[in-house]
Order: C-alpha cells, then sequence, then structure tokens
C-alpha cells in the first residue's frame, strides 16, 4: 500500500522544500515542519482503514460526512466518544436537539473526595458530523457503530487538576461568554468534544487573527475553513482538515500533560479498534473512523490498523457511573468549550444554507423529535469503490479564495430586522439606522478584504450602528443579533429518556394539568381543602424544593411546619428550565423520598455534622418524609454528635430546634420518642458541665450562653423526671466567674431563676451600677446581657423595662447621650429577635396617652396597700369551703360514685390547721430551729 501511493505528494513535498530554503535561508526546521505535515497526510490518506476528520460542530464537517456516508455505505464507524455512553444513542431520537450525553458519579471510589460530584458531558447537535454518524448507523441494518474513546472514569483517571499549579490556562475567546441561564445547562461538568481544533501556540493564534482581520477565532475558522471546504469533494476535505490538525500538532502543542492525554487517547482508540476488527473478522476497507482532525494527524506507533499492540489499558476504579441525556443548548456549548458567543448558533444557520444549496440529503434519527415526517424512502444507491488517492491538497491551497457576490436582499432583511428587534428591546432605531448597518457592513467587508458580508461583519456594524451609551433592555445588539441569526436553541430530553425518577415527578404531578417540560414559570394552584389528592402534589413540590436549585419550585403560597396541614397553597414551578439539575437527581436513587434520604443521612452522618445539622435534618425528616423510623435514627445520631462536641457555637440553633420538636411530640404522640428523652437528660448534663467554661470563654459569646441556660431551664422538668439532679445545675451556676458585663447580666438573671437572688436585690445591683461613675459606660452591655437573659428567663421582662427606663429616668442627658448608640447598636445586633417581648411589656405597662403620663406612678415604684377584704373578719372565724357546705349534693353524688358511704361530720369550732401539726409540736419546732439557726 505505501509503494503504490509513495509518489502522491512529491510535487507538493518539493514545493513546501524550496520554499522553506528560500525563507528560512537553507534547510532547517521549518522544512521539517512543513515536510513533517505532508508526511503527516500522506500517512493518513494511505491507511486502509479510511480516517474522516471533523471539527466539533463544523456545518463543513457535517456536509462532507453525510455525503460521504452516503457514497462509501461503511459497515462499521469507529467514532471517536467515551465508549460507556453507548446505550444512550438510541435515546437520542426521544430528544430534541441539542442534548449532551452524560455520565455521573455522586459516590466516587478511587478519586480525590474534593472531587466529587463526577461529571462528564459530550454535546450533540444536529449541525455536527458526529451526528450524521450517529444517524447513519442508528437507522442503517446491518450497520454497527462502535465508541472507541476512552471511558468516563479513565478521563478522570487521566485528569491532573490541581497536580501542576504551573500548567497555562486554556485559552479563551476575546469576547465575553453569554451571561444568559442556558450558558449554565453542563453545569462544572467535563465537556468531551470531537476535533478540537485551535492552536495551541499563542503566537500563532494571534498571528492568523490579526492578518486575518477578525476578531477571535470563531470567526477565523468560518471564513478561512468553513467556508472555502463547504463545497470542496471528499478528497479536498479529507487531506485539508488533515494539513490543518499536523500543522497545529506540530507548531508547538502546548501543555506537556495535555500532549501526553492526546497521544494516550490516540493509542486507546487504535487498540480499541484492533481489538474489534479482530473478533468480528471485519474488513479495514469497510470501516469508517471519525475522530478530529488533530488525532487524524497522530504519529504515536499504535497508528493504523496494523499498528503495534503496546499499549495496555487501565482497568477502571470501583466508582459507579450513571448515564444519562440533559439538555443543552448553543450558550451552554460556547461557555464550556471557549467559542465566542454566537458562534454555534451561526454555524446552526450555515448548516442549514449549505443543505439547501450543496442538495446533499443529511441523515435523521427515525422519530426525532421535532422533526418533519419522514419521507418515502429511496432505494439506496450501490457504494462507491474507493479511488486511489491523489493530490489536492496542491491544487488547493494554490487556487485563489473564491469570490461570493453579496447577496444584497439577505444584507437587507437582516438590516431591517435587526433594527424591528432593537426597536422591541426600547432601543431608539429607525430605518436610517437600518440603512447604516446595511451600508457599514459593506464597509467593514471591504476593510477585510471580503467581497460579501459574514455575519461577523454584520454584526460588528449593528453594535457600531444602533448600541447606545446604556442597555435598555436586558440584551445588547450583540446578543441581539445572535437570536436573530439563530438563536440559542435550547434542547430538551422527552420524557420517554428521562430517568425513572423524572418520569415518576411528572406522574406523580400530572393532576396539577400544567406542561412540566415546557421551559418557564408556570403557576399552580393547589386547593387542598377542595381536592385532597392534591396533598399528594404538595408533598412532591415540598420535595424537589428541598432538592432542586432555587427557583425550581417555588412556593407563592403556603408553607410547611411541624404539625401543620396545608389548605391552600400556590406555586411557581419550572421543571422544564431546571430539567437537567431534576435528570441528575435520577442518577441518585429511583425515587425523590430515596433521594431525601440519602442526603439526609449524609448531611448527619457526615464529618462536619454537628448536632444542630442533625437536628435540622431530623426536623427535614418529618416534614418531608413523615418517617418516624429515620427521624428516630437520625434522632439518635444527633444524641451522639452532642455528647462528642466541646463547644457551644451551636447552642441557639440546638435550643430553637428541639424545642420545636419536643413541642410536635408532644401534640401528635402519646409518649416522647426514647431518643429526645435521651437528649433532654444528655444535653442537661452536657451544657452543665461546658456552663462555667463558656461564662469565662471569649469565643462563646452571650447568645450562645443565653442558649445553654435556654436550654437547661426549658428542659428542667423533663430532665429531672428522668433522673437528673438539680444540684449540677446549681453548683454549675456557682462556679461560673464572668468578666463580661453582658455575661454577668446572664448569670444574675441566672440566679434569680434558681432562687439565689432575689429581685430586690437584683434591683440593689442595677442602682449600684448607675451610682458608680467608671461602671456607667458599660451598662449598656448589662442591659444586653439581661435582654439575652429574656431567652431562659422570660420572666424578668418587666425587670429590663424597669432597668431601662431607670436609667432613662435618673441619668442625666450627657450621661445618656454618649453610649446610647451603643445601646441601640448592642440591642439590635445580639437582642434584635427579643425585642418584640420588651415592646409588648412596656405597651403593657406605660400609659396610653400623653396626657396620663404625667400622673403615671411606674409599677416599681408605687408601694402596694394592704387587702382589706383579707386582713377583716373576725378572729378564730374558720375559713372552710362555704360553697360546699351550701350545696353538699354535688359532694354526695361524687362520693356514691366513688364509693365512699361515710356520714358527713359536724363542723370543728376549733381554730383551723392542720390537726397532725397540733397533735406533735415538737417536729414543727425542730423543723423552725432548722430553718432559722436559732
Amino acid at each position: 500500500m505505501s509503494g503504490t501511493h509513495e509518489g502522491t505528494f512529491e510535487a507538493l513535498r518539493a514545493q513546501l522544500q524550496q520554499a522553506a530554503a528560500t525563507f528560512a535561508d537553507g534547510p532547517d526546521a521549518l522544512e521539517g515542519i512543513l515536510l513533517g505535515i505532508v508526511d503527516d497526510v500522506d500517512r493518513a490518506v494511505r491507511e486502509p482503514l479510511e480516517i474522516f476528520p471533523v471539527c466539533h460542530h463544523s456545518p463543513a464537517s457535517a456536509i462532507a460526512m453525510a455525503r460521504r456516508l452516503r457514497q462509501k455505505q461503511p459497515k462499521v464507524v469507529y467514532l471517536e466518544l467515551c465508549e460507556d455512553m453507548a446505550p444512550l444513542l438510541t435515546e437520542l431520537r426521544n430528544c430534541r436537539l441539542p442534548v449532551a450525553l452524560q455520565a455521573f458519579a455522586s459516590e466516587i471510589d478511587g478519586f480525590p473526595p474534593e472531587w466529587a460530584p463526577l461529571s462528564v458531558v459530550a454535546p450533540i447537535t444536529e449541525a455536527s458530523a458526529e451526528y450524521q454518524a450517529i444517524a447513519y448507523a442508528l437507522d442503517t441494518p446491518g450497520v454497527e457503530l462502535v465508541l472507541v474513546d476512552r471511558s468516563s472514569d479513565h478521563v478522570f483517571q487521566w485528569d491532573q487538576r490541581g497536580r501542576h499549579p504551573d500548567d497555562p490556562a486554556e485559552p479563551t475567546e476575546a469576547d465575553t461568554p453569554p451571561a444568559e441561564e442556558e450558558a449554565a445547562l453542563h453545569g462544572d461538568a467535563v465537556g468531551v468534544e470531537i476535533g478540537d481544533l485551535r492552536p495551541r501556540f499563542a503566537e500563532l493564534e494571534e498571528h492568523l487573527l490579526r492578518h486575518g482581520r477578525v476578531r477571535h477565532w470563531s470567526e477565523w475558522w468560518h471564513q478561512y475553513v468553513e467556508l472555502p471546504l463547504g463545497d470542496s469533494d471528499h478528497d479536498t476535505y479529507r487531506q485539508a482538515m488533515l494539513l490543518i490538525g499536523s500543522l497545529f500538532r506540530r507548531l508547538a502543542p502546548g501543555d506537556p500533560h495535555r500532549v501526553r492525554v492526546d497521544e494516550d487517547r490516540e493509542r486507546y482508540m487504535w487498540t480499541r479498534m484492533r481489538e474489534h476488527l479482530a473478533a468480528t473478522g471485519t474488513d479495514p476497507a469497510d470501516c469508517l473512523y471519525v475522530c478530529g482532525a488533530f488525532h487524524a494527524a497522530s504519529r504515536v506507533e499504535e497508528f493504523g490498523a496494523h499498528g503495534t499492540d503496546t499499549f495496555e489499558i487501565s482497568p477502571r476504579t470501583a466508582t459507579t457511573w450513571q448515564h444519562g441525556l440533559i439538555p443543552s443548548s448553543h450558550a451552554a456549548i460556547e461557555a464550556q468549550f471557549g467559542l465566542a458567543a454566537g458562534s454555534v448558533s451561526i454555524a446552526s444557520t450555515v448548516w442549514a444554507k449549505n443543505v439547501k444549496r450543496t442538495r446533499v440529503e443529511p441523515y435523521r434519527l427515525v422519530g426525532q423529535a421535532g422533526a418533519k415526517k419522514p419521507k418515502k424512502a429511496k432505494k439506496t444507491a450501490d457504494p462507491v469503490p474507493a479511488a486511489p488517492p491523489s493530490d489536492r491538497l496542491t491544487g488547493f491551497l494554490q487556487q485563489p479564495p473564491a469570490l461570493d457576490r453579496l447577496d444584497e436582499a439577505e444584507l437587507l432583511g437582516w438590516s431591517v430586522e435587526i433594527v424591528r428587534a432593537a426597536r422591541r428591546n426600547g432601543y431608539l432605531a429607525s430605518t436610517a439606522d437600518a440603512i447604516a448597518v446595511f451600508e457599514t457592513s459593506i464597509l467593514l467587508a471591504g476593510i477585510r478584504d471580503r467581497t460579501r458580508p459574514t455575519p461577523y461583519d454584520f454584526q460588528d456594524a449593528a453594535v457600531t450602528c444602533i448600541e447606545k451609551d446604556t442597555v435598555p433592555g436586558r440584551r445588547d445588539v450583540r446578543r441581539l443579533v445572535e437570536i436573530m441569526m439563530g438563536g440559542d436553541r435550547v434542547g430538551q430530553v422527552g420524557y420517554d429518556a428521562l430517568p425513572p425518577l423524572a418520569r415518576d415527578v411528572h406522574d406523580r404531578l400530572a393532576s396539577l394539568d400544567l406542561k412540566l417540560q415546557q421551559r418557564g414559570v408556570q403557576r399552580a394552584l393547589l386547593d387542598i381543602a377542595a381536592q385532597p389528592e392534591l396533598g399528594h402534589c404538595s408533598d412532591v413540590l415540598w420535595m424537589l424544593r428541598y432538592l432542586l436549585p432555587q427557583g425550581a419550585a417555588r412556593p407563592i403560597m403556603g408553607e410547611r411546619r411541624l404539625g401543620e396541614r396545608p389548605i391552600q397553597e400556590s406555586w411557581d414551578v419550572a421543571l422544564g428550565t431546571h430539567q437537567r439539575a431534576l435528570i441528575e437527581l435520577g442518577y441518585e436513587g429511583v425515587s425523590i423520598e430515596q433521594v431525601l434520604e440519602q442526603r439526609l443521612r449524609r448531611a448527619a452522618f457526615g464529618p462536619q455534622a454537628t448536632a444542630a445539622s442533625v437536628l435540622e435534618a431530623v426536623e427535614d425528616a418529618t416534614l418531608y418524609l413523615r418517617s418516624r423510623r429515620l427521624a428516630d435514627e437520625l434522632g439518635t445520631r444527633a444524641l451522639e454528635v452532642l455528647s462528642a462536641e466541646r463547644n457551644v457555637d451551636g447552642a441557639p440553633e440546638v435550643l430553637r430546634r428541639v424545642r420545636r420538636l419536643l413541642a410536635y411530640y408532644r401534640t401528635s404522640r402519646p409518649v416522647l420518642p426514647p431518643w429526645i428523652e435521651s437528649f433532654a437528660k444528655t444535653g442537661y448534663a452536657h451544657y452543665c458541665t461546658l456552663l462555667p467554661t463558656a461564662f469565662t470563654d471569649d469565643d462563646a459569646t452571650v447568645r450562645h450562653v443565653a442558649a445553654m441556660l435556654g436550654f437547661l431551664f426549658s428542659m428542667e422538668s423533663l430532665a429531672l423526671s428522668l433522673g437528673c439532679d438539680r444540684t449540677q445545675l446549681e453548683l454549675a451556676v456557682a462556679q461560673s466567674h464572668p468578666q463580661d458585663p453582658s455575661k454577668t447580666a446572664l448569670l444574675w438573671a441566672a440566679q434569680v431563676q434558681l432562687g439565689h437572688l432575689s429581685r430586690a436585690d437584683l434591683r440593689a445591683k442595677c442602682d449600684d451600677l448607675l451610682g458608680n461613675p467608671l461602671v456607667l459606660p458599660a451598662y449598656p452591655r448589662y442591659l444586653s446581657g439581661f435582654v439575652h437573659a429574656l431567652e431562659p428567663v422570660p420572666g424578668l421582662t418587666d425587670f429590663v423595662v424597669e432597668a431601662v427606663s431607670h436609667a432613662f429616668g435618673r441619668l442625666p442627658d450627657p450621661v445618656i447621650l454618649p453610649w446610647l448608640p451603643t445601646l441601640i447598636t448592642t440591642l439590635r445586633s445580639g437582642g434584635a429577635e427579643l425585642a418584640p417581648l420588651l415592646i409588648r411589656e412596656a405597651g403593657q405597662i406605660f400609659p396610653g396617652r400623653l396626657a396620663a403620663l404625667d400622673e403615671w406612678v411606674p409599677p416599681w415604684r408605687a408601694q402596694p396597700e394592704p387587702d382589706a377584704e383579707r386582713s377583716a373578719g373576725p378572729a378564730g372565724s374558720s375559713r372552710g369551703c362555704t360553697l360546699l357546705v351550701a350545696h353538699p349534693a354535688t359532694c354526695d353524688a361524687v362520693a356514691s360514685l366513688l364509693g365512699c358511704d361515710g356520714p358527713w361530720e359536724p363542723a370543728d369550732p376549733g381554730p383551723p390547721g392542720a390537726a397532725l401539726a397540733g397533735r406533735h409540736p415538737d417536729t414543727a419546732v425542730a423543723l423552725e430551729v432548722l430553718l432559722t439557726g436559732a
């Protein structure tokens, strides 16, 4: 084979050798590069297994692919795509393109944990060569499609993220990527594309852009590759693409690691193809290998159907991969692969024009969503025998560029349409602007040595003539041109191609009568009281709100709380917009209940779990899943986490959630769950132990200490009933010696609650503070401590109002005004949630009218008057139950019901009191001596 076509490119070699000697002053490295490029092309052309080089999302590649498939009709198509994505290809007919093949792994084994979750996507558009190959192979009987690229697992095995911090960054377009939400449809997945043709030599790319008079690489490729190759024959297209791939490969290939990965991919693919040829016995002449032009010009030893078998494919890791289809868009493809904004939309428009102009019948999957009804099948023509390769590069490189005539009607239509779109978006555009855009487009094309304005020239002209200083709407003129040229087409995964979880969600929400696959926000009204069956839809929507990103399911009216049942709800649903997130949920389980339970367990048993976060998981399990089993299991976990904690950072959240859960269990269950009883008992002892340290620890704020005391006082009755000792709390308070003023006030409040400090003594302490000039600047911090004390001791609300009022009434303005801002900021930052208690109490104490303020006396200053009724009455009169004596029938009825037949005893004229104390006075005297210390 090599001897037969040895002289195919001899004329081209001679010309390049002469050019190298002329420009480089003698044979040198330039000659080696130029002749090496020809050798790469010659090697690929002479390969018996036909190599078809392509570029990602290139209309010229798609047209050439469709034309070649109808001519050759190969029996086996080898495609550069992750081999583990093969089962997904048949589901493409249930989708509306563009979509992306995805491999997803949430639980990884064999990779660093910080990489999780792992995601690999391969976008597919209609104007791509790979889609033509897939449609041909799936709809043509007897044709086998084999994916030969590395698996998704190997993508990350060969990944070196974070291991070489000095590696150069990937090249990006000069333009800013689109800011639309469709640009994030792929998330942070790793993109796999066929044919990444872009110079990895920055100086070369800059040189091409400058001399080509273009702004970015996408425009250069469209002008100098797409248009010339759009009407070329197969041999010319193939050799030109091989030439470009070899040129970019030999001129500074870039990062050594990236080059090593590229070569390993080529070894991987050729190894898989030889394995398939050996297993099936297929003739290489009946096969077609579709790969990127960069890989087609490979120089590895494993190249070719008869290459060496020295490459060993490493085994996959134990990571479990899930596969599915997710929606894609032109903007998402551009953002992920560093293309200019609008380039994929322009490529789609060029594809439609090429199909119409060349009359090539493209392949399309039968039953493809959005496709027209298939025409009557034509008789398949016999395959054209392969002709010996001939030199087409020489003529292609020497011919002058084709001068396309100006299509004035097309350019005029563009100019009128962009003005109409600009006016709809708030621009003050007129017919004069349309004329200016038309003339400026021709002018820019002439400056750039073009006879016909390209869409990029028209875009620049529209921005120049219409764009003002500010953008009146959310779209600028550049974005309007992109929409006009084809728009950001967004794909959709059909119902049949969705994972079981997503289909289950659609089925369970069918009662809402919404078009759930439609993009945009839809309003759902749920009258659960009138239609109880909608309660299940409410459950699904609340779980989706918890699991999906914000905006997928947003409640407008209604809320879900412990112990409450919904009556009416209103929702904004946008599942079609967030279809990718819903599909990725399907990789984690078969139902949203299962996924939610897994996430709650992961949050509760994770290394970063705290008692507060586990209690939150318990509450969510009760709210959304109504699972007592899971709630009890997570509650037991909360008990373990609380026992292991050595700080009080989560005390406020623990107090808030355990109070809410305790109130719910007391009203919904006959008995408390064992875990919450153990939690109260353990928490009581735990916080008693940490209390003295928290009072003196600078890291523990007054809010944290107040939450600890709130837990101890609110859980005291339950804890004491379970066997705890109150002495432990009293010792903890006695051992606390805070230095901070706010914590000191908090300690006084705790002593009042325990009965160790009377209100009179507390009032005296506050008077001493106000009377000490050295302490006055810190008095606002004491008040802050009293405000936080309302959490554990709400009975001190009136005293706090008294303390604040007493300070304002006693201190003069020169003292009050300096620390008034400190008081306000302290209360606002630390006690904002407790301020309503003070306001309500003050509203009950202070007079409601201004006229009554002059005669008003504060309750804490008023002297209590003796109760005349209690002090009056003859000495020795009996204080018996007069109502019982007046109506004995009621007591007789209760006595007969209880079986008591005893007669009424006569009234005792003696003094009232305990008869036992009168009979044994020595006990009472001894108790008096013990209490008084006499």
